[in-house]
């Protein structure tokens, strides 16, 4: 499975150039499920109507509107009450899943109690994540980010890649995320951490790492 791991969805020309060399066929002819699970965990953007502008493609963060064949939904909570056969093929065929931003953590607890987390490895396809998305990829998330609290306590996440990321840097809608505060998040990780912008990526295919950008990120190492 190749990873795009975006702070903010698909926001600027690089990132779409990357998304588009990373599939194998185009957009307009690749199928996507969009996964909005982690923005009913935060408080937010869910349950309610940013939850239906992400599905519906009438949210701010590019993704689910750049044109795909199709587009449908999976949703991870409802995914333990139905048979593994209704959704387990649907998910092996599509060919991009776009994962929205949220709550990391919760992301994570439904990723796993869902059997979601078991398939993720063996896809054959592009995994997209905005925010929550992308750093539930990550060993841990840091204690800054824990909202929802999992049932284990902590802050675990999937552990898929071998770094872990701050988003939404130097944005002026979160005055905390700033890279001062990015380097004391980086200074408990053992792992190398990045910093990145709205307007960066970070793209993860055949165990290369490649940071995608038109904006502003930092590697932060132990």
């Amino acid at each position: 499975m190749k990873l795009l791991l975006t702070s903010a969805g698909v926001t600027n020309q690089t990132i779409h150039n990357e998304l588009t060399d990373m599939l194998d066929k185009p957009i307009a002819d690749s199928n996507a499920l969009c996964i909005p699970t982690a923005m009913y965990g935060h408080p937010w953007v869910g349950p309610g109507e940013k939850a239906w502008q992400f599905i519906s493609g009438k949210s701010e963060n590019p993704m689910v509107d750049l044109g795909w064949k199709s587009v449908g939904v999976l949703e991870l909570t409802a995914l333990p009450s139905i048979d593994e056969e209704r959704w387990i093929p649907l998910v092996r065929e599509t060919d991009v899943l776009l994962v929205s931003g949220g709550d990391a953590l919760f992301l994570y607890h439904w990723m796993k109690k869902s059997g979601f987390a078991d398939l993720l490895p063996s896809l054959d396809a592009v995994y997209v994540g905005m925010s929550a998305g992308s750093m539930v990829m990550a060993p841990n998330i840091g204690e800054e980010f824990v909202g929802w609290c999992p049932p284990t306590g902590g802050d675990k996440a999937l552990g898929l890649v071998d770094f872990a990321m701050f988003p939404h840097l130097e944005n002026e809608m979160l005055p905390d995320n700033t890279l001062a505060n990015a380097q004391k998040w980086a200074s408990n990780f053992s792992a190398p951490g990045y910093a990145i912008d709205d307007e960066t990526a970070i793209k993860v295919s055949d165990g290369e790492v490649k940071v995608v950008s038109e904006g502003q990120w930092k590697l932060l190492t132990p």
